[in-house]
């Protein structure tokens, strides 16, 4: 069994916490919220006032709040280069806060702003995608107007209630007009690992549990050979009847390890250790990072397309010392605080994240050490796997 040591550098039997994560065990969290606010702001006003060059790392650092939200992580980590669509998005992913504000003038002038975008560039929103979706997208293009209807009138009516559900609704569609405008795989993986299983787009599991279900989403345009080398083995009932054998049930759950001595997957064809990379990527670069961590890189403090900001975020465990040896094990991630935020923990760049659970979080919090993994099944996305 693998542990999952958050700090490499550390060889315990136990996994190691961050500094943060033990300080939220050992004192009140607002005081330890007041603590790490305090701190920052030092940090912050040191700099400031002594003028010192900032190192790489450090300009990396995030710049505002992480999202938390594991369906815009993943709408915002599609390869595509649309300005219209992207803006629809924002302005929706914006609109239960506006609600929750009262600002019911913007919210108004947003959802009009809206159906004028859609409505003068529908004809240009159709030709951009491949001519064999055109018919897809002009039916995502009408459901999402249609999804508009209900939450306009939310909106004119002050139902602040109805306001997040309703643009919820219409994002889904968004997601899948989004999808639409991808027209072919956006990189090759490197040669050393284009004999493993890849997972050329997305693709759901659902966790099937002795407490409950979930749905967990693969994303393949940012890990492909990590959520490939987990659908593989998913096609394959490898999880089946496997144990949570590490949780704490306030940070992450553990399984994927089988009976026996060897704690990953061993190919049958060729009777080996079958292992994945680290793969990272990083915004504004067209393929993930292989192979190194961001320490190594000496890119600590970057924030990566798929962070560990929500909870629920699926991710690869590795060796202590070879960030290169995941095979089966994974980990499900169950912490979310603003104290160890994405970019600034020892997790992003360290370990490989390849999906969100996006449905059945509330069976996340029932897990414990010892339950059991009933079965894992592909239920959409299994066209996208890709066995060399």
């Amino acid at each position: 069994m693998l542990n999952l040591n958050l700090d490499p550098a550390l060889d315990r039997t136990e996994p190691s916490l961050d500094i943060v994560s033990y300080a939220n065990r050992a004192l009140p969290k607002a005081w330890v919220k007041n603590m790490a606010v305090i701190a920052v702001l030092v940090i912050v006003s040191f700099y400031m006032t002594v003028g010192l060059a900032i190192a790489p790392s450090m300009a990396a650092l995030p710049t505002k709040s992480a999202i938390k939200d594991a369906r815009i992580i993943l709408r915002n980590a599609l390869p595509i280069d649309n300005e219209v669509i992207r803006d629809v998005q924002l302005t929706l992913e914006q609109m239960p806060r506006q609600a929750n504000l009262k600002r019911w003038g913007s919210l108004k002038k947003d959802i009009e702003t809206i159906n004028q975008e859609l409505t003068s560039n529908q004809a240009q929103l159709i030709a951009g995608v491949n001519p064999e979706l055109k018919e897809a997208v002009t039916e995502h293009l009408s459901s999402l107007n249609k999804a508009l209807v209900p939450l306009q009138e939310a909106i004119l009516g002050k139902d602040r209630n109805s306001v997040k559900a309703l643009s919820e609704r219409a994002l889904d569609y968004v997601g899948l007009v989004e999808a639409d405008y991808i027209k072919e795989f956006p990189f090759e993986v490197p040669a050393a690992y284009a004999s493993l299983p890849q997972l050329r787009g997305r693709a759901q599991v659902e966790l099937t549990t002795n407490k409950g279900s979930a749905i967990i989403t693969l994303d393949g345009y940012n890990a492909p050979v990590n959520a490939g080398q987990f659908l593989d083995l998913v096609q394959q009932g490898f999880y089946d009847n496997l144990a949570f054998t590490r949780a704490d049930e306030n940070y992450y759950l553990q399984t994927g390890d089988p009976e026996g001595d060897i704690d990953g997957y061993i190919d049958p064809a060729t009777g080996k250790y079958r292992t994945v990379p680290l793969e990272v990527r990083i915004p504004f670069q067209k393929a993930p990072t292989y192979g190194k961590t961001f320490e190594e890189m000496g890119l600590s403090g970057t924030l990566p397309v798929l962070p560990f900001a929500a909870f629920g975020t699926v991710a690869m465990v590795h060796p202590n010392d070879d960030p290169n040896g995941g095979s089966s094990q994974f980990f499900i991630y169950l912490f979310e605080s603003d104290l160890t935020p994405a970019g600034l923990n020892l997790l992003d760049g360290n370990y490989t994240v390849f999906g969100y659970v996006t449905e059945g979080k509330e069976t996340l919090d029932k897990l414990r050490l010892g339950d059991k993994v009933l079965s894992a099944r592909v239920i959409s996305g299994a066209e996208n796997l890709i066995k060399p």
